[in-house]
Order: structure tokens, then sequence, then C-alpha cells
């Protein structure tokens, strides 16, 4: 292997080892590696730049603007309604849940359906009596499930489609992965509902907690000179409070936790209240207190344009190691913040003092315009709006779905290629109304695409330089292996590449791997592509391999582990029957 070999290795392991240890953006980290590439001379610009025009890449822009007019008629949320119904046991409500999921996921964003469903589901667990946490992480699980049912149903079924077509010329059809996604779907969905109930937490989601996650921290300050320096605490007004009490002072840095009273305030202590949102608001009509720090924890907005939204805290949120009151959240984003919930439990403690992670759930107090602003923003994974002012357009629903089951028809019938068919369909949603112009524009996930486009660069340099075939020879030495067992080990490669980087990263870095193995052993890619699209949906044992997964993190209240007990055996199952039935559809 020549030194461009070793190069492309080397960056290889760089970016998987940085995505792995670091907060750095899969996008940022991806274009890095593409440009050094294109510099040292590995790639020539068309080679680097080649992922920018693959089809597969196209047709995901586009069906991110059928998905946005999807969820802005709020087709969804119109089909939960009439299909949900009224199950009496939880396993009843998992089984009406991961059906209707399921079947939406394979047409369109899976991404976009969780996102609409959560509400959904909060409102309708709470309204059974049935723990969210029994279904908001089934929920995402049907989700990927149904993405592998269709060639539509997940982006990285299209990247990969998109590669076969460039490199083999072999064109799958829209149906095609059924013979594989429907059983998965079937059986990893029959799981769920007979051991969901046993394995999943026995939690109450964010709504169900909702008068506690209302609590949120005040911090005030006695002003110097001021009325109420040399006073007591009940002198002062500040033990009839009607919406919240005095938790502790902070006086010279001595925190005083049992405040009697009587306790004599005394200039610059510094108030504790713990209360509901309006205690913000009654604080600030006592003259002689002032926000600590600056931070006071009420929006300059006035009543009727404001809105509390639940945000979970991606990976590329700025502010992540920092404290609330470093991070100049308030200023930074226009928003307040209530409260923080951390796996599954408010965090104690000043609110100033608490340190942002990733999967961190706040309560904010913001006004609508933060809605339209960040629902497209990697910073959060926007779960709703609780109160919202412009609700979905459902009149339209019929409209949207009437416009996919059209684009679903005529790339089925092959009438028209996917890719064409998504154009039109996405045309259909801004002409018809279901979706404006501008939020067509701002529904396209750019970091996604410059990922996928990105990581074809590292896909096409293991190719050119042979540093695939390098890497197929090691596994090939290890021994006299069939087809079939060949094909479990690049199944297993992806599905434990796709727990730490991204999906979609995750096929195209293996592609040229399962490309190589197919030629060495002179039988058909096929099976290995298919296995490698499987493979890397099949991210069910973290929160953080599946941007769903992250997305129910904090309304389930789950921990870490919620996901390895339950995750664990859904991946062994799904790899079990994907390896079983992929050489039995599309033989070596």
């Amino acid at each position: 292997m020549e030194w461009q070999g070793i190069f492309t290795l080397a960056t290889l392991f760089s970016v998987l080892s940085i995505l792995m240890l670091t907060r750095y953006s899969a996008d940022l980290v991806l274009m890095a590696a593409l440009a050094l590439l294109l510099i040292v001379g590995v790639l020539s610009p068309s080679e680097a730049l080649a992922g920018f025009g693959n089809p597969g890449v196209i047709t995901i822009a586009t069906l991110y603007v059928v998905a946005a007019g999807l969820k802005e008629t709020g087709a969804v949320q119109w089909i939960a309604r009439h299909l949900l119904g009224n199950p009496k046991t939880a396993q009843g409500a998992q089984l009406r849940m991961i059906a209707p999921t399921g079947v939406l996921s394979a047409f369109m964003n899976n991404t976009a359906v969780v996102a609409m469903f959560i509400p959904a589901i909060q409102d309708w667990a709470q309204r059974l009596g049935i723990p969210a946490s029994k279904l908001l992480l089934p929920l995402s699980y049907a989700a990927i499930l149904g993405g592998t049912c269709t060639l539509i149903g997940t982006s990285t079924n299209l990247v990969v489609d998109g590669l076969l077509q460039s490199e083999r010329d072999i064109h799958l059809g829209l149906f095609e992965l059924a013979w594989v996604g429907v059983p998965l779907l079937i059986i990893g969905g029959a799981f769920l509902v007979l051991f969901g109930s046993k394995l999943l937490p026995d939690r109450g989601g964010v709504r169900e907690e909702l008068d506690q996650v209302r609590k949120y921290g005040v911090e005030v300050e006695v002003v110097s000179p001021g009325p109420l320096v040399g006073k007591s605490i009940a002198e002062a007004g500040l033990r009839a409070l009607n919406y919240g009490y005095l938790a502790e002072i902070d006086r010279d840095g001595r925190l005083i936790t049992a405040v009697e009273p009587d306790r004599v305030l005394q200039a610059g202590d510094r108030l504790y209240f713990i209360g509901a949102p309006e205690c913000a608001s009654e604080l600030r009509r006592i003259q002689g207190l002032r926000p600590a720090n600056g931070n006071v924890h009420k929006l300059d907005v006035a009543n009727h344009q404001r809105c509390l939204v639940e945000v979970v805290l991606g990976q590329e949120f700025p502010a992540l190691g920092k404290t609330i009151r470093d991070s100049q959240f308030r200023t930074r984003f226009n928003a307040v913040i209530f409260s923080l919930a951390r796996e599954g439990q408010r965090v104690p403690g000043k609110l100033g003092d608490i340190t942002f992670r990733m999967g961190d759930t706040l309560l904010l107090e913001t006004s609508h315009q933060f809605v339209e602003q960040y629902r497209f923003r990697r910073d959060f994974l926007l779960v709703s709006a609780l109160n919202d002012s412009t609700p979905p357009d459902f009149r339209k629903a019929p409209t949207a779905l009437g416009i996919l089951a059209l684009m679903v028809l005529a790339s089925a019938s092959g009438f028209l290629p996917i890719m064409e068919a998504a154009f039109l369909a996405a045309g259909g949603m801004i002409v018809s109304g279901c979706l404006t112009a501008s939020r067509a524009r701002r529904s396209v996930d750019l970091p996604v695409l410059v990922v996928i486009a990105a990581s074809f660069a590292l896909g096409n340099a293991m190719t050119v330089t042979g540093a695939a075939d390098w890497v197929v020879g090691g596994l090939l030495g290890l021994g006299n292996l069939t087809p079939w067992q060949v094909l479990i080990l690049v199944y297993l490669l992806t599905a434990m590449f796709t727990e730490v980087i991204t999906n979609n990263a995750a096929a195209v870095l293996m592609f040229p791997i399962a490309l190589a193995l197919s030629q060495q052993l002179d039988v058909s890619v096929l099976p290995f592509a298919v296995a490698v699209m499987f493979a890397a949906s099949a991210s069910f044992i973290t929160p953080l391999g599946y941007q769903t997964n992250l997305m129910v993190y904090g309304p389930g209240r789950y921990k870490f582990s919620d996901y390895v007990k339950i995750g664990l055996p859904l991946s062994l199952i799904a790899g079990a029957v994907s390896v079983t039935l992929i050489p039995l559809i599309w033989s070596f």
C-alpha cells in the first residue's frame, strides 16, 4: 500500500476518534477531512466533491421539503388522532402506536415523525394514565424500524442506493427493501409490545411532571442602599409570596438554608426562590430587589406573546460544559430557563450553577418567534411548544397526504424515478399552500447533507488508494470465511460504527469495504450493500447513536441504562433477522 492509502487510513482513524471523543460537529470534522484529502493530492476535485452531486443526497434534500409539508399541515397528528384510540393497557397502547409510526416512517423522515408524535403521545399517555416512559422509547425504535421498509424511509437507504448507482449502475426499487424491512418491523414491534412494559422504566414524562418542572429557580439580590436592608424576611413580605418560596440565602459565600421569618436581610444578600413561573414577576414588584448578576428569569415580552417550549440539548449546542450563568443563555437565545431535567430528574441546586450536558431537557419561556427560529437549527432538538399560538393547518392535511401518496405511487409503479417524484412532490407542497417557500428552505437540514456528501470523499479515498482492499485483505486473512460469514462481519462492523458516529457516515465508510469484499469473494455486492443499509439504521443501544433516541431521552425521563436494557436485545434481534433474510432475497 502506497503513502496515499496510509494517509487515508490515518485520516479515517482521526475522523472516527474526533467524532467519538469530542463534541465537534460531524459536518465540520468531515469537511475538514475532505479538504485535507483534496489539498494533499489524495483526491482530485471531482472525486472529493462527488458526494454533493450524488442522486441519493439530492433526493434526501428534496424529501426534507416533503416531510416539512406533512409537518406544517399536522398530517401526523391528524393520523394519530384517528388511529391511536383508547387502549386500556400499556401493551395495547404500544401496539396502537408502533403500527402507525412504523408505516409513516417508511414514507417520511423518521426524525420529523418522532418530533410530531412526541407531544401527541405525551397527551395521549396522560389521558390514558400510562407512564410516557413506556411509550416514547418504543416510538423512537418503531420509527427507526419503519424507516428500513422502503428506499425513502431513511436517508441511509438513499445514500447507499446512490453509491450503488454510481459504482454498479444498480437501482433499487422503492419497496425492494420491504422483504426484510417489514418482517423486521413486525418482529421488532412484537418484541417491544411483549417485553417493553417489563424492560422500560415506570416514569412519567415531562408533561406528567409539569407541576414539578415548572418550579424553577429565581436569584435576586438585596439592593444597597434600599428599603429592605435591615428588615426581616417577614417584614419584607418575602414569606407570603403566592407563587414561590425562599429556599436559601447566600451571604458573603455562606449558605443559609433554614431561613427563619425573623432573619434580618443585609445588603448584598443573594436570595434564592423556588416557584412557578409567575414567581419572578411577583419578585419584580418588590422594591429593593434586583436580579442577581443580571440574570432575570422573566422575559421582557408581553403576556400574549409568551409560550413555554421544551427543548433537548443536542451535541452542537454551543454552551455544553458551561454553567447556565456563564453561557449567557438569555442574551444569546432570548429565552429564559425555568427548569432543567437530567436523566429523568430535576437537577437540584442553584439554576445558574448547573452545567449544561448533552441530552438535558429544558423548559423555557420565550416568544413564539423562538419556535420558528430554532425549529430547524441543530443547537436544540426541539420537542414541542407547550403554548403554541400557531397550530398546524389541519385543513391542508389531506392534501399533504395525497401528495405523498402520489409520490409513492409514481415511484413504486416505475413511472418516475424517486428523485424526480420527490421534486414534483416538494413543488406540490409549496404550490398547494401546504408549505411556504421560506419554510421549505429552512426545512432542508444542511449539516446532515454536508455530513453525507463529505463522507463520500472518505469513501472514494478508501477505494482509489487501495486502502479498502488492504482492510479487506486483513478481514479475509482471519480465516477461510464463507460469504455468509463475511456478511455477518460487515453487519457487525457497520452496527458498531453507527452507535458512535452518524448512521450516514457509517454507511458511506463501510460501503467501499463491502464492495471490495464482494469483489474479492467474486460474489454480488447487493447482499453486502443491503446489510450496510440495515446495520447503519440499527442504532438502539445508546441515546446518541440516532437522533430520535436523543429526542425522547429527556421527555421520557430515561437513563442511559434504559437504552442498553431494551436496545441490546432489539439490536441482536434486528441483526439475526437481517443476516438471515438478506441472502435469501439477494443471493450471493
